[in-house]
């Protein structure tokens, strides 16, 4: 018998059938593989295979690069804006700083008389704000040289100190020791810094410069460090060269008027 093909125009030659099957996976004699499919045609028998059409595969916009550039233009845009302001309020006059710290007291409008100055007296001095913030005190100031004083001291050096531009911190003697620490290094190494517990206070801790006070409840409260950076010599009625060395380091609520600051010599 003769087989067509589908072209129908080209002939394929005649096969003498000799009425055996081929054997399983083998084509038969004289037959080349594949010979009788169509071209394109599957294995499967299933007909002509579609050509497959290429998926285009969208590549879209990276947001990664462009939230970093917004990210990184929003912090510039805040540091400049900081700078901006801190050197606004750095620009402002310390006396109007201290005024915009919230809670301090102002005793150099209060009281003008209590904070003249250079009244030099000898013995105790009775004090009506307490801790004192000014007024008259000993002939001698208290060490103030980044001093922490581990009991009372008294108040007429202290004051004096306050007249140099000194910063005087004080806090109850109960106060947890983490909280203490943490105001004692506030106060080690730096000059015009004094620190020492003080009885009955109404708040935990006061801050004191002439003139001026400040009352908190714990020593993580963030005026402290600005009452520090506003006042340190700032307050002095005595310019920056007040000395804070070569005074008084006892400790004791009684003035000594026996031991007074070594003054330099000429």
């Amino acid at each position: 018998m003769s087989i067509s093909t589908p072209g129908g125009e080209q002939r394929r030659p005649t096969v003498v059938s000799t009425g055996k099957k081929p054997a399983a996976g083998r084509p038969a004699s004289g037959a080349k593989a594949g010979a009788g499919k169509p071209k394109g045609a599957s294995s499967g028998g299933k007909g002509p295979r579609k050509p497959v059409t290429p998926v285009k595969v969208s590549q879209g916009r990276s947001l990664g690069p462009i939230a970093l550039f917004v990210a990184v233009g929003v912090i510039a845009v805040a540091i400049i804006g900081y700078g901006a302001w801190a050197a606004f309020q750095g620009s402002k006059p310390w006396e109007e700083r201290a005024n915009a710290i919230d809670g301090i007291v102002n005793y150099r409008e209060k009281d003008p008389e209590l904070v003249k100055g250079s009244n030099h007296q000898p013995g105790q001095i009775k004090y009506d704000i307490l801790p004192p913030v000014a007024g008259p005190h000993n002939q001698a100031w208290q060490n103030c040289m980044g001093d922490v004083y581990p009991a009372p001291i008294a108040n007429e050096h202290a004051v004096h100190s306050l007249e140099h531009g000194a910063i005087w911190i004080t806090y109850r003697p109960d106060l947890p020791a983490d909280q203490v620490s943490k105001l004692a290094d506030k106060v080690r190494g730096n000059e015009k810094m004094l620190m020492s517990p003080f009885e009955g206070l109404d708040k935990p801790i006061s801050l004191q410069a002439w003139g001026y006070q400040l009352k908190v409840d714990n020593a993580d409260d963030k005026r402290i460090d600005e009452f520090i950076k506003t006042l340190r010599v700032n307050a002095s009625i005595e310019g920056p060269t007040a000395l804070c060395n070569q005074g008084i380091t006892a400790t004791g609520t009684t003035p000594r008027d026996d031991l007074q600051p070594q003054m330099p010599t000429q």
